[in-house]
């Protein structure tokens, strides 16, 4: 055996988290600041891979609705338009805090559907994660229309996605099927409300979760995935492991 053996470095398997979520939903957004709070400390962020998955909270939507979110979400919920605007005052707070400037008054109300898809052509190209939070951020805080397919291929070139492929998905069905998968799966693994994150399908969380607690669940999927294995007179039951002869430090460590 090599000398440095002991040493030898080794690579442990990854970890996934699939995250469904709505481009219309405002605390998606504010989950997905807190979940990235939590990953950007966490010790194995290299090796999680994170996966957006699409979900509509209202697929019933036109692509485009004839008035604003107030008008909408007051006749969605049949609440009063006070008791609305109580609603958007404590998310904007909340969002406020994670560092995110929504403009509740601004917000152009759309069907979700197109967004989803182009969110599927970037994943094509390694860009899902930079599609995703532009279009949170532009719905939310800049009024874009994210129903609209000028708007849609604007952000496509802009994330580099060649102009052939971005014209194709507005004039074609594709990742109308992924869309729908994306739906479907959510249905049948019991997800009724976004966000949802899912941890190497073991573990789910619902909703805006504080940090820590995203952080939380990141150290125990990630401990329960990757045990220490001890090797050597510790795991066989040779000298060290249990003689109180044994040499204070020696090739099984040092004893206490």
């Amino acid at each position: 055996m090599p000398g440095n053996a002991c040493c030898r470095a080794v690579v442990a398997a990854g970890m996934k988290v699939e995250i469904w979520s709505d481009v219309a939903c405002p605390w998606c957004f504010i989950g997905k600041r807190r979940f990235e709070a939590a990953l950007a400390d966490f010790p194995h962020r290299e090796q999680v891979e994170v996966t957006w998955r699409s979900y509509q909270l209202d697929p019933s939507l036109p692509e485009h609705y004839d008035g604003g979110e107030l008008e909408y979400l007051s006749s969605r919920k049949g609440l009063p338009a006070e008791q609305v605007v109580g609603m958007f005052e404590h998310v904007a707070a909340q969002a406020r805090g994670e560092g995110l400037n929504f403009a509740f008054d601004d917000v152009v109300v759309a069907n979700s559907f197109r967004a989803h898809r182009l969110i599927h052509l970037a994943a094509a190209h390694g860009k899902q994660g930079e599609a995703k939070e532009r279009l949170l951020s532009d719905h939310f805080e800049h009024g874009k229309d994210i129903g609209n397919s000028d708007y849609l291929t604007g952000i496509a070139l802009e994330l580099g996605i060649p102009a052939a492929e971005a014209a194709e998905l507005f004039s074609s069905d594709k990742y109308t099927a992924e869309v729908r998968a994306d739906i479907s799966e959510a249905r049948t693994l019991g997800i009724s409300g976004v966000p949802f994150f899912v941890i190497d399908r073991k573990y789910g969380l619902s909703g805006a979760q504080p940090a820590e607690t995203f952080a939380a669940a990141l150290s125990q999927a990630w401990q329960e995935s990757h045990p220490l294995v001890m090797m050597g007179a510790a795991q066989t039951g040779g000298a060290g492991a249990n003689d109180q002869s044994a040499e204070a430090c020696g090739p099984d460590g040092c004893s206490i």
